[in-house]
């Protein structure tokens, strides 16, 4: 109990490194989390600082979700704890300790965290998360999109009911954290913005 303690600290203080932050703060001077969409995360870096740096902040922040579970199993814990290893990393990366409690949403260290647990089913998410991401430019429709079919397709792949359920936590965790983004996308119409440029592509 002790050891999945201390990787529930771990994975927390991991996540809490506010990459974003640091590199906006590095390249230009600025508090991310004040220009653009207030995200401290890879996508609105890319927006307000450049296409590098976004990339780098991703990786890190992909790399801080699966370093998190890959410590949990190197500590032989029961796989509860290794669950709420990377739950903790994600919640340090929404409330991080070392930038006042102000942090991104999480969606790279979710990758990261079922890059070790569902590979597959993760890749299979991204190339989803792709299809609307190209097709309207709408990154926060295309997450939600990706990740609210993840579910299925670590059934598909793992045929693991506690991952399964896993996922959908983190998914609820994911739709209240992006409550804003919701109620966005849903007024916006996504799947009709998708469907009309397609269509436009093809009269072209």
């Amino acid at each position: 109990m002790l050891l999945g303690i201390l990787s529930i600290i771990i994975g927390y203080l991991l996540g809490s490194i506010p990459t974003a932050y640091i590199v906006s703060r590095i390249r230009k001077g600025i508090d991310i989390r004040n220009i653009g969409s207030r995200n401290m995360g890879g996508a609105n870096v890319m927006r307000e600082i450049g296409a590098r740096e976004g990339v780098f902040v991703g990786l890190i922040d992909i790399a801080k979700g699966a370093g998190a579970i890959l410590i949990a199993q190197a500590l032989n814990i029961p796989e509860i704890w290794v669950f709420g290893t990377g739950f903790a990393a994600l919640v340090g990366h929404n409330f991080p300790v070392f930038a006042g409690f102000r942090g991104g949403r999480g969606s790279a260290t979710i990758i990261g965290i079922f890059l070790v647990l569902a590979p597959e089913a993760i890749l299979v998410t991204l190339a989803v998360i792709a299809i609307p991401f190209f097709t309207t430019r709408k990154f926060t429709a295309a997450i939600l999109i990706g990740f609210g079919l993840l579910p299925l397709f670590v059934w598909l792949f793992e045929g693991s009911l506690p991952l399964v359920r896993y996922v959908l936590v983190i998914d609820l965790f994911m739709l209240v954290r992006n409550l804003s983004g919701l109620k966005q996308v849903l007024a916006k119409g996504i799947i009709k913005d998708i469907i009309f440029d397609r269509q436009q592509k093809k009269a072209k």
